[in-house]
């Protein structure tokens, strides 16, 4: 019986050695990840503007007083010199005469100290007056003449300001706009219309911070206009802003078309649209799927190769532009040939080790 027992006991023993579990460390997660890429030698962008003239101007008087004549409307053509709008010129009638009656009167104290002048020249060569005499004389016939020339260029003050109640076109225009009644009382300064010159035409908008740089004087764009269809204008940009908006992060931009035809009028909306160089931009695009969302800010899981299969994840805090068909633009904070995680960016952190699919590793 003590055999069979001891016979056993030593089964049992050699039977679940062979079921012993071996610890090989931790499990590691699969992950899927695409290798960061450049968006391509050329790519587009649109940005929406408003075309005007070339010569854009907002005419408004010299003078304060009260509109009576007015005899133009929007659409119309001016030449130079043609009126746009008057002002009563009564008080500035007033203002003349009252000038001119100024002159006269010192035209008149002038001939009587000159007069006087004379005399005492007479007098003193003669012994008959006093050097103070003369001095006194030659004095009041100099201020008499200072007097003169005042009173005239107060005449001509009043005269040039009699002649700002007139508002004239400045050369061949159109009238775009008018921002006054007839009747209506207007300060010096005040718009009255907004005139077109020339037959030139530019589109004013603006553009991000972050493409600003890629653009400069002389770069060619295409032009497109909503209310014209199937015709696309070439321009060139003539203006580049290097400050940008005070509410907003954006950068003015001008372009002018380079042949435009009498479809295009000043006020219609356009669509500029410009080709950045990667090399200018530096824009990536990963997956959306791979940028993730939180109080920090936008971020994705770069798997940074270790040995064989393996990665290590690190989190990466990007800038993300605009959303295109390849994906999420990546401004700052990728570097192309980097491994971006693409799924399952919920489940893995920062530092974790993960292993590369097949194909990806290095």
């Amino acid at each position: 019986m003590r055999v069979i027992v001891i016979t056993a006991a030593l089964t049992f023993l050699f039977g679940c050695s062979d079921s012993v579990v071996v610890d090989e460390g931790p499990i590691l997660r699969p992950v899927r990840v695409t290798i960061v890429s450049e968006a391509g030698a050329q790519r587009e962008r649109a940005f929406t503007g408003i075309a005007r003239s070339t010569q854009t101007s907002r005419m408004s008087f010299r003078v304060g007083g009260t509109v009576v004549e007015l005899p133009v409307q929007v659409g119309d053509t001016l030449s130079r010199g043609d009126l746009i709008a008057r002002l009563n010129t009564s008080d500035f009638d007033l203002a003349v005469q009252q000038a001119d009656a100024s002159l006269a009167q010192a035209l008149a104290n002038q001939r009587n100290a000159d007069a006087s002048y004379n005399r005492a020249k007479d007098l003193y060569e003669n012994n008959n007056a006093s050097r103070n005499d003369l001095d006194s004389a030659r004095a009041n016939a100099e201020s008499s003449e200072a007097q003169v020339r005042s009173a005239r260029k107060s005449l001509e003050i009043a005269q040039l300001e009699r002649s700002y109640t007139r508002l004239t076109s400045t050369g061949d225009c159109t009238i775009a706009s008018m921002d006054m009644e007839l009747n209506e009382n207007v300060s010096a300064g005040s718009p009255v219309a907004q005139v077109n010159c020339g037959d030139g035409i530019e589109v004013q908008l603006g553009v991000p911070e972050s493409l600003i740089s890629g653009l400069n004087r002389g770069m060619a764009a295409s032009t497109t206009f909503s209310a014209i269809s199937d015709r696309n204008y070439s321009a060139t940009i003539t203006e580049v802003g290097t400050a940008g908006g005070s509410n907003t992060a954006t950068f003015p931009v001008v372009v002018t078309l380079d042949d435009p035809d009498n479809q295009v009028r000043p006020g219609m909306a356009a669509d500029v649209t410009f080709e950045f160089s990667s090399a200018t931009s530096g824009l990536l695009v990963v997956p959306t799927a791979s940028v993730g969302q939180d109080e920090a800010g936008s971020f994705v899981f770069v798997a940074e190769p270790t040995e064989g299969d393996q990665a290590t994840i690190s989190r990466r805090s990007v800038q993300v532009g605009d959303l295109r068909s390849g994906g999420l633009e990546v401004l700052d904070g990728l570097s192309g040939g980097e491994r971006v995680v693409t799924a399952g960016i919920s489940v893995i952190r920062d530092g974790q080790t993960v292993l590369l699919p097949e194909g990806v590793a290095p």
